[in-house]
């Protein structure tokens, strides 16, 4: 299905006319302004940002603007409605692309949608009412349920004033994964000793950290799950793409090699291999239709020894931080956004599994850290054959974009002796 109105009539004038910005300051960020210029030629996208992230400041594809408060809903809209009443002031044909980069700034540019768009922004994201449904981990698993999809044993547990004080800490098996339904409202909450995802170990632990979430300013529900054993490489991401009518149009994934263990930011994939599976596929295809899905989803799925199957843990709403290894697969991410939202074209179905590793740590990380050494082989050598499998590396931008990518790159090794080699790769409590 193609757009009625496409924004710009071919794609020889997207250099010329698009302006994108991107809200957000990480890889997705300068994947989003790299594959930019390296589909259509586009020399300048404005990046918003609360802080200066060197790698993208220093970047000449970036007009990279510090704005403090565009993780609060209006600082953000009034940040994006004055970009937008600059750039037409300055060129009335510009056509406005905003990009978000976590699910805080998926769910704001979602729910301001109609703002946005009388501002003149193109919005790729799904009508706020479909997300928030989606995006709750208790429908997620309902839907999953529905459409013969496997995931996890879930217990859900409110942390608003309707929850339980305690929880009966000995009738659950473990270890056990905790998290919360609402990502994007846990990522603001102020908790004690806050993770993105918890490993409990015990009923103690357990009674710990719902102790530290039930006294916070988080009230949605905590969701705990049975652990499905397996290292990092029993991990599994699919990266999809779909038209209007929710029908699959591009898909990308792979094996997680290795995941971020810092606790801040565990179970960010750090160094993916291309690996097909139908199976996985096959029940995102399902989930995206039934709803109406419509651009780009990422899906995270373990694979269960116990019984062969891939479970699914979570949708996210958006690209994810990673979307670039769909590029590495052989189909530049940014282009199907400009293709179906601004050009208003039909997409043809495609995989893009051509043989690659996306990676953000050197090889001695992976070395070092990747337990599996029939995998580890199998990895490097695909590794070597891969072209740039770093996304932050671009040698058409600045020496000092390179040069910061170059830094962030080196200094996994401290992080990962600190967060993986030293705690016999326990997570940091």
């Amino acid at each position: 299905m193609t757009a009625q109105n496409p924004r710009i009539a071919s794609a020889a004038d997207v250099a010329r006319r698009l302006q994108p910005v991107v809200v957000g300051g990480d890889i997705l960020a300068y994947s989003y302004v790299r594959e930019l210029h390296r589909a259509y030629g586009v020399e300048r996208t404005i990046v918003l940002a609360a802080h200066d992230i060197k790698m993208l400041s220093t970047s000449r594809f970036t007009d990279y603007r510090l704005e403090p408060n565009v993780h609060d809903p209006e600082g953000l809209y009034d940040a994006l409605e004055r970009v937008a009443a600059e750039v037409s002031a300055a060129d009335p044909e510009r056509v406005l692309l905003v990009l978000g980069c976590d699910d805080c700034h998926a769910r704001m540019l979602s729910s301001g949608k109609e703002r946005l768009e009388a501002a003149g922004y193109t919005v790729p994201y799904l009508d706020f009412a479909l997300l928030d449904d989606i995006t709750q981990k208790r429908r997620f698993y309902e839907l999953c349920a529905q459409l013969d999809i496997p995931y996890p044993r879930t217990w859900y547990f409110s942390c608003g004033p309707d929850g339980p004080e305690e929880l009966p800490v000995h009738d659950f098996p473990y270890p056990l994964i905790a998290k919360p339904s609402n990502s994007a409202q846990f990522q603001e909450a102020t908790i004690e000793g806050w993770r993105k995802i918890y490993e409990i170990d015990s009923p103690e632990e357990l009674a710990e950290v719902w102790r530290s979430i039930r006294t916070s300013d988080y009230d949605n529900e905590l969701v705990l799950q049975d652990f499905i054993p397996g290292g990092d490489d029993a991990i599994r991401t699919l990266t999809t793409f779909s038209d209007a009518s929710g029908e699959l149009r591009v898909v990308s994934g792979g094996v997680v090699c290795l995941q971020d263990h810092d606790p801040t930011a565990l179970g960010n994939p750090l160094c993916i291999m291309g690996e097909r599976e139908q199976a996985i596929i096959d029940g995102a295809r399902r989930f995206l239709k039934e709803v109406g899905y419509r651009g780009f989803a990422n899906f995270d799925i373990k694979h269960d020894e116990r019984d062969g199957s891939f479970r699914f843990f979570e949708v996210n709403t958006r690209c994810g931080r990673n979307t670039y290894y769909m590029s590495l697969g052989g189909q530049n991410f940014v282009e199907l956004i400009v293709r179906e939202f601004i050009l208003g074209e039909a997409i043809e179905y495609r995989e893009a599994y051509d043989p690659f590793v996306y990676s953000c740590v050197p090889r001695y990380v992976l070395d070092r850290s990747m337990e599996n050494r029939a995998r580890l082989q199998q990895a490097l050598e695909v590794l070597r054959r891969t072209p740039e499998p770093y996304p932050l590396h671009y040698a058409p931008d600045s020496f000092l974009h390179n040069f910061w990518a170059r830094v962030m790159h080196v200094n996994q090794i401290p992080k990962f002796k600190r967060f993986y080699w030293d705690t016999d790769g326990k997570q940091l409590k």
